[in-house]
This record gives structure tokens, sequence and C-alpha cells, in this order.
């Protein structure tokens, strides 16, 4: 799922059209009380589409629960419910296909679901908003992508754990160098090495568990103070996965600490996957010489033809890196705000 890209920082290109259901003629979905439109190069620093059009499965899944809610509630029909419903699925359709029309003038991403379901069953796409505020949408949104991620690496690091015990079985009785200060220190089991990767993936995966325990529903906190509806939370967060609501609004849409604990995670199942990188980068050289890996994990040389470079293992190595400095560059962006 793609938008359309052009310009700097790869905008989404404007198409020129106005969202429905608001008359003011600024074309925002906010627009009310605004008679003039947004400067063009406030409109680009402004608008989050760019980033955030990877949240639109999230935000539509949220979206359809959400108007299940208020039909459960009776602030909708079950005629205007199936109505909504049917046209969110075509937008995930549009989405999920690439046909869906992105625009700067959306401005983010909850903006363009509801300005095209507007377009598919008319002023009633507006009531897919009642008791909600973009704020709340959006914790919840990146919530449920942190959430799909963490069982991506869950599943991705119990396969490594896997191989990993596969190989300690094996070589249960190989005696095996122990290194300190990289010089050899003691003999021990191949396995025994082995297993303190497995061990040390056990906990990344313990604490990803603890990390989605502590990822509460915050839907229906509002702008910051609540909504003045009977929302149904608890029912809204039982269909969606999440273990409890969140019983604090402010913290609710104030609060990045689940994306920077999500990284702090990541960025410590990193460094484990770097220390393994590097083993594997030292033991297939020619001075340990401990393992040989497959060519097909390997690449040549353009002018020196007897190597065979562990590429593979010196990217993870370097790319791991990058989840340490997300990591502080959320940090700095996250210090100070109130």
């Amino acid at each position: 799922m793609t938008p359309t890209l052009s310009g700097p920082r790869g905008a989404c290109m404007d198409d020129g059209s106005k969202n429905l259901g608001d008359d003011s003629g600024t074309g925002r979905l906010w627009g009310g009380r605004f008679s003039e439109d947004q400067a063009p190069l406030f409109e680009s620093l402004n608008a989050s589409i760019p980033y955030d059009h990877v949240l639109a499965p999230y935000d539509i899944k949220g979206s359809m629960v959400h108007v299940r809610m208020l039909a459960r509630i009776g602030v909708l029909s079950e005629q205007e419910r199936d109505q909504l419903l049917t046209g969110l699925q075509q937008v995930a359709s549009e989405v999920a296909e690439g046909r869906f029309a992105w625009s700067l003038q959306d401005e983010d991403i909850h903006m363009a679901v509801e300005r095209r379901l507007t377009e598919l069953v008319g002023p009633l796409g507006g009531k897919v908003h009642t008791g909600r505020s973009r704020n709340d949408q959006v914790a919840l949104d990146l919530q449920l992508y942190l959430r799909e991620a963490v069982e991506t690496h869950i599943s991705g690091m119990l396969g490594l754990m896997e191989a990993l015990l596969r190989q300690a079985k094996r070589h249960r009785r190989t005696i095996f160098p122990g290194y300190t200060h990289l010089q050899r220190a003691q003999p021990v089991l191949l396995a025994h090495h082995l297993l303190a990767h497995f061990f040390a993936l056990e906990r990344e995966c313990l604490r990803f568990r603890a990390w989605k325990e502590l990822s509460w529903m915050p839907l229906g906190a509002g702008a910051l103070a609540g909504v003045n509806y009977p929302l149904d939370r608890q029912w809204v967060a039982e269909q969606l996965g999440f273990e409890r609501v969140a019983p604090n609004a402010m913290d609710a849409v104030a609060s990045r600490d689940t994306a920077f604990a999500y990284l702090a995670i990541a960025a410590s199942c990193g460094l484990l996957l770097s220390r393994l990188a590097e083993e594997v980068v030292l033991w297939s050289s020619q001075e340990f010489g401990f393992v040989s890996l497959p060519e097909r994990w390997t690449s040549g040389s353009s002018i020196m033809p007897q190597k065979r470079n562990p590429d593979g293992a010196e990217l993870i190595r370097a790319k791991s890196a990058a989840f340490l400095a997300r990591l502080q560059g959320l940090g700095a962006l996250l210090n100070g705000l109130p």
C-alpha cells in the first residue's frame, strides 16, 4: 500500500480534491470556522499522511469496531451501521489494492479514510467520528500497528530460537573454546554457548509479551477528557484484543511511552542479533574457521575471487544500530512535551 509520491520527503501528491461534509470552502473536515485555505507550504509541513498512511488498515479496523459499538448503544441505527461498515470495507479494499486516492488535503490517515467513506455513503460518513477525537483515534491506530508488529517479532525470534535449539541438541558433546576478551579462556560445550543466545532471546519475547499486556485500549478518551456518549469501551477493547481499557483519558492520548518502550525492546533485540551476527563473522573467518557459510548466504569479490564474504551477518550487525538511533530519536522528540 504505497501512495502516489512526489516532491520533498516523499509527500503524497495533492490531487486537488475537496473533502465532502464541509461547506466552509476550505475543503477540510474540521474547517467550519475557517474562511481561508492553508498555505501550500504549511499544508506540506503539517500533513502527516506521507508517513501515517501505513496506519490505514488499523484505522479502518478501529472504525469498524467503533461503528458496531455505536449501534450497540443506540447512537446508530442498524441500517446506518450496515451502510458504514460496507463503506469501510470498500475503503479497505481500495487501500489494499493500491487504488486509494491519497491527497495532502486529507492531512492525516483519519481524515483520508473519513473523506473517502463520505464520498461512498454520503453525509452519513461523518457519523463515524461520533464519540471520537483524532487524539484517541491515532493512539489506537499506533497501538494496533505495534501490537501486530510485536507478534511478528515474537514469531521471528521463536524461529531463531528453534534453530539454536536444534544446533544445541546436535552439539551436546561438542567441545568448544569459551572466550573472554577474545582470548581463549575455558573449554565449554558448543550447546552451552548456543543456549546463551537462546535464553537471551527468550527474555526479549517475554518483554514483548509484557509490553503487550501494558498496551491499553485508548479509544473513548476523546481529545483529553473523555466524551459525552455512554461508549462501551470494554466491549471495544475485547473486540480489538486488548486486555484492558486505559483508565485515564489524558494519559491515553498524551503519552507515547508505549512506542518508546516498544523501541527499547526492539533495540535490545537488535543488540542480541548484532552479537550473534558478529560471532558468525568471526567464526567464518580463516583465523577462526569454526563455521563455513553456504554460498547462498554469502557474496564474492570483483577482484579477489577466493573470497566468500559473510555479508548477511555483517548487514545484520550494522542495521541493528538503526534501532538504537530510532530509540534515541524518539526520546529526543518526546523530551519536554507536556
